[in-house]
């Protein structure tokens, strides 16, 4: 055989390990460059431009998003005044998207538009050491808080204000959407369990707009009906009772509630009200840390519950869930749907891809775990509103 010619071994095989060895620096190499640009730091400079006074004397203002767990008055967040008397600050943040809003320290005094109304939440994307400049047209503490009307058509109810959940030891109110023809019929009917309550059906209990679950199923036709319960969340309670895992938020609770779900309000449910009780014909869906909780549900009671509709799920909260969807065993007949927008956040549409990805590897087919994503969508009821009707279309083919 003749010697093949430049600076390379003599004969096919050296050749061929040769070849394979450069493949292999560069893939690593390629697999570095990746993780540097993921976890590199750039320098983000945030300063005040044109502030619009408030009632009170500005002292204190803070960054609150998806970084800091939207805490209004993070002081690791906050902005120091400076002697050309702006406000500025300087992080150190990784390459990606974030949400933002300016706060003087609560919810009750965060930035609005120059009438009074929310605005949405600032977004951006971090690419390389840039500096932002914050204009802030009006704070919602200077503006009367505008009137809010109950818009819950008539088959919502009130099951309690004050359901008891004994493993919490707590109460929530307890909402129910009886289909049209309820009262006049003998059917039986498909349950929808929903976190989050009081923003499913009422804009008036709600913080920032409802699902407006309600307008939506009023028009379905009789034969795709369903029943709803929504369940309140507890307030400064929801990242810990919506979450199995210890996380930096306290200590989690979220097994001890989906328990109240299997063993307290799904009996009362079915004893009270005309239902398809078995797993098939029992749905559990919410958004965020309520889209993280279905997942849960689903995978440690799938005999309860055949369906979830995962909305939104903040997966990065509980990075645990995924070893249990790939430890535990999942039923053949259960059911997920994922739905997210893709400029919700940097780990958003990949953590909810990986999720879908586990379920599927256990052996559940792709049209039981469909992915959704919706181009340019954020992380809002808005949002949630507008998928809904695709989540139950597919809910409904069972």
């Amino acid at each position: 055989m003749q010697p093949i010619s430049g600076n390379v071994p003599g004969n096919v095989t050296d050749f061929n390990c040769f070849m394979m060895m450069k493949k292999i620096i560069f893939c690593a190499f390629l697999v570095f460059g990746q993780n540097f640009l993921l976890f590199s730091q750039v320098k983000i400079s945030f300063f005040t431009g044109k502030i619009q006074a408030p009632k009170s004397p500005l002292e204190r203002l803070f960054l609150a998003g998806d970084f800091n767990g939207w805490n209004p008055a993070d002081k690791t967040w906050e902005l120091v005044k400076n002697g050309n008397g702006n406000y500025a600050l300087s992080k150190e943040l990784p390459v990606g998207l974030i949400h933002f809003k300016i706060t003087r320290g609560s919810w009750n005094t965060v930035e609005c538009d120059a009438t009074g109304k929310s605005i949405d939440n600032r977004s951006l994307v971090i690419k390389s050491d840039t500096n932002v400049k914050l204009d802030i047209a009006g704070w919602q503490d200077s503006f009367a808080p505008a009137e809010k009307k109950h818009t819950a058509t008539a088959r919502v109810h009130i099951i309690s204000e004050n359901f008891e959940i004994p493993q919490l030891g707590r109460e929530r109110r307890v909402w129910i959407y009886l289909p049209a023809g309820y009262d006049t019929g003998s059917k039986k009917y498909p349950v929808i369990y929903m976190h989050d309550g009081q923003n499913l059906f009422d804009e008036y209990t709600s913080s920032y707009g409802e699902w407006g679950i309600d307008e939506i199923m009023d028009k379905m036709p009789e034969q795709e009906e369903s029943i709803i319960v929504g369940i309140d969340h507890g307030g400064d309670y929801r990242l810990t009772e919506y979450n199995p895992y210890d996380s930096k938020y306290g200590k989690g609770r979220g097994d001890d509630y989906v328990q109240f779900l299997v063993k307290n309000l799904k009996p009362y449910i079915d004893a009270h009200y005309r239902t398809e009780s078995d797993a098939t014909h029992t749905t559990i869906a919410g958004s965020s840390m309520g889209g993280l909780i279905s997942m849960y549900a689903l995978l440690k009671y799938p005999e309860v519950f055949g369906n979830a509709g995962v909305f939104s799920p903040a997966f990065w909260n509980a990075p645990q869930l995924f070893d249990l969807a790939k430890q535990v065993k999942i039923s053949a007949k259960s059911r997920f749907y994922f739905v997210c927008g893709d400029a919700e956040s940097d780990t958003m549409v990949p953590d909810m891809q990986k999720m879908a990805d586990v379920v599927k590897s256990r052996g559940i087919k792709a049209e039981n775990a469909p992915v959704t994503v919706i181009k340019g969508a954020s992380h809002n009821e808005k949002q949630w509103n507008g998928d809904w009707p695709g989540f139950y279309k597919w809910l409904i083919g069972f």
